[in-house]
């Protein structure tokens, strides 16, 4: 949840730099959504949950003002919300531990695999020639060479 709240600080910041503003809107939207489905009782999700919910409200700052200052002020805070400073997101967190890679027979795209990122060639082969897709398109056909493009793509030359 917390890789969500900061990519989504970085997406709506860059959207309002280039006046997209409906794809901010999307993106809150989008976050708002999964913090009302987080579950939990303990402590951590208060916190989270509060941690969101906060910078929901920043973000709705700039298209919904009078709003925004509304819900601060129910989140409890003394001063206004035009005289806080923008959430920053955390460049930690806006790097996914895991990467779709495309799997190709010969050119042709057979499917899709997750790996951890920058995953060796040896695990990425072995998860592309498990897939059914694969086995199917290939077909008897012997493997004459794989080419690997790191956290891209996986193209099984048969």
């Amino acid at each position: 949840m917390r890789r969500l709240i900061h990519k989504t600080i970085a997406a709506v910041t860059n959207d309002l730099e280039t006046f997209h503003f409906n794809r901010a809107v999307a993106r809150v939207h989008e976050l708002s959504n999964a913090l009302a489905d987080l579950k939990g009782d303990d402590a951590d999700t208060a916190r989270l949950s509060r941690e969101g919910w906060t910078t929901v409200v920043q973000l709705i700052g700039p298209i919904m003002p009078h709003l925004a200052e509304e819900l601060w002020q129910e989140l409890g805070h003394a001063t206004l919300l035009a005289d806080s400073p923008w959430p920053a997101a955390d460049p930690a967190l806006l790097v996914d531990d895991t990467v779709k890679v495309a799997v190709q027979v010969s050119g042709k795209l057979r499917g899709t695999i997750e790996l951890p990122r920058d995953a060796a060639q040896k695990d990425a082969e072995q998860a592309a020639l498990a897939l059914p897709a694969v086995t199917q398109a290939l077909a008897g056909r012997q493997v004459r060479r794989i080419v690997f493009v790191p956290n891209k793509i996986i193209n099984v030359v048969g």
